[in-house]
């Protein structure tokens, strides 16, 4: 195991930190991405659908087709980001919030945490504020894996919790 000898912030942004470390046996630093967390919230309705959203993304110059998610405030439990997150993009708000897992996104260059929930029985609470560039969709769990089959919902992170959803045997939350 390598000892770290020194770490610093070599560059910071209102999103992120970059750190330098300097490690025991290593000539050259490593260069490490300071985020803050984040959540991503597997919402389903009463009546069985799931919900999504549709952004543009500069990253990949193009709209993606992701869950809910956002990342978790200072002074915000991970619990309290997914019920507010969930809100500001799709104005619905659960009846139960159920943790599902906390994952690594990267465990090559980041430094947070994503944690995952499901959202239980969602209801629209308010309209999703126009200008915010977020469209709400609702599918059904079938359309939702076939969206993932044709690679029409590509998010890695996204797709990770819904290997959680399988995994839990969570209602609904299976492969047709």
């Amino acid at each position: 195991m390598h000892e770290i000898l020194e770490s610093r912030t070599a560059f910071s942004t209102p999103w992120f930190d970059v750190l330098e470390k300097r490690l025991d046996g290593w000539t050259s630093p490593y260069y490490t991405v300071k985020p803050l967390d984040y959540v991503s919230i597997f919402a389903t309705t009463l009546d069985a659908q799931v919900l999504i959203v549709r952004q543009y993304r500069p990253v990949i110059s193009d709209y993606a087709l992701e869950l809910p998610s956002g990342h978790v405030e200072t002074g915000e439990s991970p619990e309290e980001a997914a019920r507010r997150e969930l809100l500001e993009e799709t104005g619905f708000v659960p009846e139960s919030v159920e943790f599902l897992g906390e994952l690594i996104p990267d465990i090559g260059r980041l430094e947070n945490k994503m944690w995952c929930f499901h959202a239980v029985n969602v209801t629209q609470r308010a309209a999703v504020k126009s200008g915010e560039g977020i469209e709400l969709l609702q599918y059904s769990y079938d359309q939702l894996w076939s969206l993932i089959r044709q690679q029409k919902l590509t998010h890695a992170l996204n797709l990770a919790v819904c290997a959680l959803m399988l995994l839990k045997g969570l209602p609904g939350a299976r492969i047709a």
